[in-house]
């Protein structure tokens, strides 16, 4: 029985040797784990949702289009539903659903697994985990400013460097204003949105063809784009995050659209300098959706990023920044006389309350079998009980690296232990 395409199996390192994608469990914990700790350092809270939503949560925000992206059905009780692709649209339903029991602004975190039945290609699969950081209830661009903040710092945590990526920084508001100064007919604004959101997927001469009845020339859009000349609200940001010593890391480019009949302000992507890889993250200010969500019920600014597992683990691995993993045992508990397994089992319990990490052979085995095990579960040290003349019992502890060996009380050896952790 073999996985079903686009999904992935994650196994403890090392990985076994197979022609198959393996993916490392223990490369997946550094990476969430990480995203965490920089989350939490920021003040995010983490919240998770439902892997399964109503389809309309999903139509109603992007249209009918992308049920085709779906992994849809109806249920048992002919309700139509959809894994999620996303997790803005869980968010804010939920934020519609209990907004006021949140003092305003509430920053929230999630990682959740996420699921689009799309073609396969580098850098995308049909699932993916993704760390999702939303700032809800602050209209300030100082928040935007925060946010990217947190991506630059989340990436720098995994031993990325300026070397390694840059922050490309839009605005809806920027590209608003570039239509309104050059065509005073607003009803069009939807359609030159439209073309400008697919020029980079469009021929050139297709996208003349489109934009000359809206009154534009593909030249001057594209000389826009190029200008990289900041709006007010983009230096703010660029002046905040300066202030933090990030300036280096980001550059205005009006070249980065990310759909702008949904974003409403300033967005942003991160990329990989060498261009080897698809965006590593993106984001931006969606002011409208959780009033769209709701009905209009709920009118709460919000703006947000999302970055994926699956690119991020692809340039990691790229760059040579995933740490080596091991099993890390604190100590393996030798037992070479059968007669003190008993003593033996009571002294794995007791270094493994005390929060080590422990393992020893399940069933009788030779000594060097035993020690064989511990090397290769990389184990700091081995434990051995003995028993002396006088009936009480003493450790026997080995460190694995320097061979040095002590004889210890069971209360001194576990102090050792935790002094070396």
């Amino acid at each position: 029985m073999e996985r079903l395409p686009g999904f992935r199996d994650f196994y403890p390192e090392p990985l076994p040797p197979t022609k198959d994608e393996l993916w490392s469990m223990d490369a997946r914990n550094h990476i969430f784990d990480t995203w965490r700790a920089v989350a939490r350092r920021y003040g995010f809270r983490e919240y998770d949702g439902p892997p399964l939503e109503p389809l309309e949560l999903y139509t109603n925000k992007s249209g009918e289009e992308i049920v085709g992206q779906l992994f849809n059905f109806l249920d048992k009780g002919e309700r139509a539903v959809a894994m999620r692709p996303e997790m803005t649209p869980t968010l804010a339903r939920m934020a519609a659903a209990h907004e006021r029991a949140y003092k305003k602004p509430f920053k929230w975190f999630s990682i959740p697994q996420l699921f689009r039945y799309e073609k396969q290609q580098k850098g995308r699969k049909r699932e993916h985990f993704q760390l999702n950081c939303d700032i809800l209830g602050e209209t300030d661009r100082a928040a935007d400013a925060e946010l990217i903040a947190l991506l630059i710092d989340t990436l720098r945590a995994l031993g990325l460097t300026r070397a390694d990526f840059v922050v490309r920084l839009s605005s809806r508001g920027a590209w608003a204003d570039f239509f309104a100064s050059r065509c005073p007919d607003a009803t069009k604004a939807y359609d030159f949105f439209q073309v400008v959101d697919k020029l980079d997927r469009t021929r050139p001469e297709v996208s003349t063809e489109q934009l000359a009845p809206l009154g534009f020339k593909l030249e001057e859009v594209q000389a826009f784009i190029t200008s990289g000349q900041p709006n007010a609200e983009l230096q703010l940001i660029l002046d905040q995050l300066a202030a933090r010593g990030l300036a280096d890391f980001v550059k205005v480019d009006y070249g980065v659209i990310r759909g702008l009949a949904y974003y409403t302000g300033p967005v942003f992507e991160a990329f990989d300098i060498k261009g080897e890889f698809r965006a590593i993250c993106g984001g931006g200010r969606y002011d409208q959706l959780i009033k769209q969500v709701s009905g209009g019920k709920v009118d709460l600014p919000a703006l947000g990023f999302g970055m994926g597992d699956v690119v991020l683990f692809e340039l990691l691995k790229s760059r040579g920044l995933l740490p080596q993993f091991t099993a890390g045992l604190a100590a393996y508990v030798l037992i070479e006389d059968e007669t003190l397994r008993g003593d033996s089992l009571r002294l794995v319990q007791q270094l493994r309350e005390a929060g080590l990490a422990i393992e020893f052979s399940l069933t009788p085995a030779k000594g060097d079998k035993q020690f064989k095990r511990a090397l290769d579960l990389n184990s700091a040290h081995t434990v051995r009980l003995e028993k002396q003349a006088d009936g009480n019992l003493l450790v026997k502890l080995k460190h694995m690296k320097s061979r040095e060996e002590a004889a210890l009380t069971p209360e001194d050896a576990l102090k050792r232990i935790l002094a070396a952790r």
